[in-house]
């Protein structure tokens, strides 16, 4: 309830059910290793899926809001599993979409994306960056 001065009155004591022993460092759990394992499946399969070769903007907008999700979805200690399991042409379509999510960043994403671009760059070099900006077929 609200005094008539502004104030709220505390003596209320709903606010102090909350359980903060939930919080705790000892109750938190590790997500299970096949989250990770999912994760790593989405991106390849959006990956391969890429239409690169395809005319529609639509199209190409909608693979790419698909592609920053599943690359959001991924969280930094996952990013180097995940890796592992590309082959170099598919390394070269994630720096793609990595690009493309700097160019329309969404909230949060481009420090996320500025992440995958720092572990793209130490498996693949310098490469994979001139491959991708001299490619005319554009994520």
């Amino acid at each position: 309830m609200s005094r008539n001065d502004g104030r709220k009155d505390t003596s209320a004591s709903a606010f102090r059910k909350i359980d903060v022993d939930q919080y705790s460092d000892n109750n938190f759990k590790e997500e299970d290793a096949d989250g990770g394992g999912k994760n790593a499946e989405a991106l390849i399969s959006v990956l391969k899926s890429a239409p690169l070769e395809c005319k529609n903007q639509q199209i190409k907008d909608s693979a790419r809001n698909l592609t920053q999700k599943v690359l959001l979805s991924i969280k930094s200690n996952q990013m180097d599993d995940c890796l592992a399991q590309l082959d170099r042409d598919l390394v070269d379509v994630l720096m793609k979409y990595i690009y493309r999510g700097f160019e329309i960043p969404t909230e949060g994403s481009s420090s996320h994306l500025l992440i995958w671009h720092e572990k793209v760059f130490n498996i693949s070099g310098a490469g994979c960056i001139v491959r991708v900006f001299s490619d005319s077929k554009r994520a």
